[in-house]
């Protein structure tokens, strides 16, 4: 295992990357927490300042929309200053975002706490920017799959921990109880903290190998004339579309089809839907080295369908199983979709990297446009959404097994 750990961050010149790719992939969890911890905040503002579903939303709304507006300054940042700065400009703006929740525990505006949550956006997007196509090429090219699959385990690990946070502080002791402030000055104080060990640590800038699938004339193509990338594009906005969607409402599914209160719901949340997240996530990398990556996509993506169709068809406590077990399927969609996409792009790498980036605006998109649904119908209707996202995703993953983008 030690061998094979070694192995996979091992460049084609036999450079060792192996501590560069640990301090990395340590950031996965912190944006984990981040992002996965908005689910609970979404429930507690509608009890709290009694919003409504689609106004709730805009928690997601923000953030994912911080990614739209910030994803190519920060691709302009990184190509400039190179990966090191990307990644301590996202933590100070990730830290700083999170202690502008103390001034709005007491101002108690939603407006303030959107503003808030903006910068925490603007910050993951540096973040992902920088760290995600980083450990693509922290290797070989033909273990790039692997290799930010397993980055991305410790991004699932945040997002049990996310919730559990978010619950243990929000949803206990009633509404006098909730303590908003705590969990965020807490995220606050470890992300500036990380920000300035990053100040001092030394990343080294390692260009986009060509990948031995290339043909002989990409090297002087256009990222566009790359059908993998343009599609990946598309697939990557409904990915995360699909699954901020689901996690948005999650709490609110489970409470009104499972009849539980919004504290079990939320653990629920973090042990039982993250948790099989986090399992698919440890358990991809290891099904890679077996299974071609396309083809364990497009298996994945039709079990996220199938989920999803009992999901909508509200089925009681047949549906919450299949909305918690869908997670297991979401698990390697992300990294393995950033990872097609940007195959073969060599040095146009991190400015696709950046537009990859973008399209996580998706999960601006669907929370709203379900809290809409919901609002007018019931909720479970709003899961129509991510359904019709997994059905693109696998039309997506055909097109590697059937070499339409190969």
């Amino acid at each position: 295992m030690r061998h094979q750990s070694r192995h996979l961050v091992r460049g084609l010149d036999g450079t060792n990357y192996l501590v560069p790719f640990v301090l990395v992939t340590s950031l996965f969890f912190l944006w984990g927490c981040a992002h996965s911890i908005l689910d609970v905040l979404n429930k507690h503002f509608q009890e709290t300042m009694h919003v409504s579903k689609a106004a709730s939303a805009f928690v997601q709304a923000v953030v994912y929309g911080g990614y739209f507006l910030m994803a190519l300054p920060a691709g302009a940042i990184i190509r400039r200053f190179g990966y090191r700065a990307g990644v301590v400009t996202g933590l100070t703006l990730y830290g700083l975002g999170s202690l502008l929740f103390i001034p709005g525990s007491q101002l108690l505006s939603f407006p303030f706490f959107l503003f808030s949550l903006f910068v925490i956006g603007c910050g993951l997007t540096c973040l992902e920017t920088a760290a995600n196509p980083y450990v693509t090429v922290l290797g070989a090219p033909d273990s790039a799959y692997r290799r930010i699959n397993l980055a991305q385990s410790f991004n699932g690990l945040g997002w049990m921990v996310g919730p559990l946070l978010g619950t243990l502080f929000l949803f206990t002791g009633g509404d006098e109880g909730a303590d908003i402030a705590t969990p965020y000055t807490l995220i606050g104080a470890i992300v500036l903290a990380v920000a300035c060990f990053f100040c001092f640590v030394k990343l080294p800038d390692v260009a986009a190998a060509e990948s031995e699938e290339a043909r002989p004339d990409e090297a002087g193509r256009s990222m566009w004339q790359h059908a993998h990338f343009v599609f990946g594009l598309v697939a990557l906005f409904l990915y995360v579309a699909a699954q901020t969607g689901n996690n948005s409402f999650f709490i609110n599914y489970v409470v009104e089809e499972g009849g539980f209160t919004p504290y079990v719901a939320g653990l629920m949340l973090s042990f039982g839907r993250m948790g099989f997240f986090l399992l698919g996530r440890i358990g991809g990398v290891f099904l890679m080295k077996r299974i071609d990556p396309a083809r364990l996509l497009f298996t994945f993506a039709l079990g996220a369908t199938a989920c999803m169709a009992l999901t909508t068809a509200g089925l009681g406590m047949s549906g919450v199983v299949a909305i918690m077990l869908c997670s297991l399927f979401e698990s390697i969609m992300f990294p393995t979709i950033f990872a097609f996409s940007l195959r073969g792009l060599g040095r146009h790498t991190k400015t696709a990297s950046s537009y990859l980036i973008m399209t996580i605006v998706g999960g601006a998109v669907a929370p709203v446009l379900m809290g809409l649904i919901a609002d007018h119908s019931r909720m479970q209707y709003g899961f129509l959404v991510p359904l019709l996202c997994f059905v693109y995703i696998a039309y997506y993953s055909r097109g590697f097994l059937t070499k339409r983008f190969c």
